[in-house]
């Protein structure tokens, strides 16, 4: 008997909240000693790649116009659980360290390590700056089959700042941005994902009892855009109006932000990953 795409969507959902309500007190106590023995922060360097996978976050330069974060935002945790995550959930190879804390690195957009990765995940984009040499090297990593996902950024005048950045690496007249059509292929790549989500941090969430819009009306809206190759591959992503990121960060912190965001935050992040690797 055939299941409707809700019901195997509700399914997989209901597995996935499973899993991390289960291991959710473990996950933030490990989080808790990531944090403590996380020790000085250093980009990667060639010799940490080990052949299977990192989560890998751009460390870029603040602009003086930026507002709302930096690559910092949702750092370590975010990296550390959704590597756990994806570990669990995928049959991805992810990498980790003999003490099972998993390998994820910070990249430069002028460093070459930056091309061990597939897919780059930055947060606060709207408070990015990229001079000359970071936009010729994220040109040529986007160009080689680099993928960007941009998350975590709120309102018209983020949103404006990271367009002027990311037009300076890929112009208006060759890369227009689109937005994702709720039937693309990469909101099934796992779970099914019949929207965006507006996942609000935890604070802005506590603060207001629930709200979701961390910009009231001018951030009412969440979005998912895209920039494609001439071919139409996918080299940008950004889920702009919402903090996926904080899903995966929070998880361990309160049961309530927990069951109305989580799941639905690692079923995005975990497609949007399995789309970027194999395509």
């Amino acid at each position: 008997m055939r299941t409707s795409p809700s019901a195997r969507r509700s399914r997989l959902l209901r597995g996935l909240a499973l899993v991390s309500l289960i291991a959710i007190t473990a996950s933030a106590a490990l989080g808790a000693q990531f944090r403590r023995s996380f020790g000085v922060e250093r980009v990667a360097t060639a010799a940490d790649f080990d052949g299977k996978f990192h989560f890998c976050r751009l460390v870029y330069q603040a602009s003086s116009n930026g507002t709302g974060g930096s690559w910092r935002t949702d750092f370590p945790d975010a990296d550390i659980n959704m590597s756990i995550r994806l570990s669990e959930l995928t049959r991805i190879d992810v990498s980790f360290s003999g003490a099972r804390a998993p390998n994820h690195l910070l990249v430069r957009p002028s460093d070459d390590a930056l091309f061990q990765c597939p897919l780059v995940i930055m947060t606060a984009p709207g408070s990015a700056y990229f001079d000359d040499l970071d936009v010729a090297r994220l040109r040529d990593f986007l160009a080689k089959g680099g993928f960007l996902w941009a998350d975590d950024f709120w309102g018209t005048y983020q949103w404006e700042e990271w367009e002027a950045q990311i037009r300076r690496v890929l112009p208006a007249n060759a890369y227009p941005i689109v937005d994702l059509p709720l039937d693309h292929p990469m909101l099934r790549a796992q779970f099914v994902v019949t929207d965006i989500p507006q996942i609000p941090n935890i604070g802005h969430y506590r603060r207001t009892g629930g709200g979701t819009s961390e910009q009231g009306s001018d951030s009412a809206v969440p979005r998912a855009r895209m920039i494609t190759d001439g071919q139409g591959r996918m080299m940008v992503f950004m889920t702009h109006n919402t903090d996926i990121s904080d899903a995966w960060e929070r998880e361990g912190e309160d049961p309530s932000y927990f069951v109305a965001f989580s799941p639905r935050g690692y079923a995005l992040g975990i497609n949007v990953i399995l789309y970027a690797l194999t395509h």
